[in-house]
């Protein structure tokens, strides 16, 4: 088994299937947004993640600082929002986890919603608990390469854990 941040790989090329067929384990980043400290969100989000049989292997309650923020929110750098953007993020604690599972990068956006919450469905957490796109709870990675570089950013590799759950034979087939 090779592990790197994005993906734990079992001997196979970078495909998404593993010898048997079945998806390939991944690692996504996930971050409770300072809305969501704020109201006490944070057990709420871990309950939903542990209830659907995925895995936190990292997490952390961090205060981001505007450089962070900056690399994190990149891909924005040039519109309009950015700057509100980051002085949003960097306004309160956040929760950052990395989160392994299979398929976890779409499980993960699928429970998160849609990025406006007046369009995510409703048993998503931005459907459940957002009204507004400027706070709207949740960050979650959209890609294997966003989870790499987000991972990255945010925790060391000696802070990502390597354990077996043991209702994983109940989780996965």
């Amino acid at each position: 088994m090779r592990e790197e941040h994005g993906k734990v790989e079992k001997e196979s090329e970078k495909g998404q299937m593993d010898r048997e067929g079945k998806s390939m384990m991944e690692r996504t980043f996930v971050m409770v947004k300072p809305d969501g400290v704020k109201r006490r969100l944070i057990g709420k989000v871990i309950e939903r993640i542990e209830l659907k049989g995925l895995k936190i292997v990292a997490m952390k309650m961090i205060n981001i600082s505007s450089d962070l923020a900056e690399r994190h929110y990149e891909e924005h750098r040039e519109k309009p929002f950015f700057e509100a953007l980051v002085k949003y993020i960097t306004s309160g604690p956040v929760v950052a986890m990395v989160v392994e599972g299979r398929n976890a990068i779409s499980v993960v956006r699928q429970m998160v919603g849609k990025t406006n919450p007046a369009e995510a469905t409703p048993g998503s957490i931005r459907g459940d608990f957002a009204l507004d796109i400027g706070r709207n709870i949740i960050h979650a990675s959209d890609s294997e390469n966003s989870a790499r570089r987000e991972i990255d950013l945010f925790f060391n590799s000696d802070e990502i854990l390597s354990y077996t759950m043991p209702d994983d034979e109940w989780v996965y087939e």
